[in-house]
């Protein structure tokens, strides 16, 4: 049967409840790999694994459980080996790795900060900052409203103003919240947001990062900052790009 991986621990990490349930219907019991100095959190891994809320509730109920007692390098959703042996296996070829990864992120947590534009802000930016776009609005107002092609052209110049600002935005979260935090890592891009950042943020020091972030609403009103947090460093368990990973086998995300 297909083994289930939540996160994985030091081995003296302490243990869990026995009767500890993960994903499934009904829920896997919850068990512990142990490798050398490495311990995997794992269930048996249901068929047909979906990301349905009750399974996603449970494996962050297993993480949350798991972290309270130390450092855990959190597995995605859906992070499934063939076997207990696959399991260990890895454990064992990328020891090293894994035990600098639990040294490095012990402590720390992720915030995770998606950015948008209030649309009226920007707007109100746009105007204040650009005279050619305020002189071609007037002109348009005083000409009743302008042609086709005046129309057109103004709607033009304020959505490129209006990408500018994104990116200059975007670049503000990053560069305004890193000092406050001892990594940051960009998340895929969307349509929905112009910046999508995780910061690794030391557990002693969260009250100040959250107050950088409150910083940066007040100088940037036209930003509306989304904050989800904390939350297992999900995001840095490999090393950035300056720390090349070790080769070897990985537990993947299914």
């Amino acid at each position: 049967m297909s083994t289930y991986v939540y996160g994985i621990a030091a081995s003296s990490h302490p243990a869990l409840p026995e009767d500890m349930g993960g994903v499934g219907d009904p829920a896997r019991q919850v068990r512990v790999l142990k490798e050398g100095g490495l311990a995997a959190i794992v269930s048996d891994a249901p068929e047909g694994l979906r990301p349905k809320r009750n399974d996603l509730l449970a494996h962050q109920n297993v993480l949350s459980e798991a972290g309270a007692g130390g450092a855990v390098l959190p597995m995605r959703f859906g992070s499934v080996a063939p076997d207990d042996e696959a399991v260990t296996g890895v454990l064992a070829e990328r020891a090293d790795h894994y035990l600098e990864r639990l040294k490095a992120l012990d402590g720390r947590v992720e915030y995770n900060i998606k950015a948008t534009h209030n649309e009226e802000a920007v707007l109100h930016r746009v105007m204040a900052e650009s005279p050619e776009i305020r002189a071609f609005t007037e002109a348009n107002r005083q000409a009743g409203g302008g042609t086709y092609e005046d129309r057109l052209r103004l709607g033009e110049m304020v959505a490129a103003a209006v990408q500018n600002l994104e990116a200059e935005d975007a670049a503000v979260v990053r560069r305004e919240l890193e000092p406050a935090a001892e990594a940051a890592t960009v998340g895929p891009e969307s349509t929905g947001w112009i910046a999508n950042v995780s910061f690794l943020v030391d557990r002693g020091t969260a009250e100040a990062f959250l107050a950088a972030v409150e910083e940066v609403r007040t100088g940037h009103p036209e930003l509306e900052l989304r904050v989800n947090g904390p939350l297992p460093p999900y995001s840095f368990v490999e090393p950035g790009p300056s720390e090349p990973a070790e080769t070897g086998q990985r537990l993947e995300a299914g």
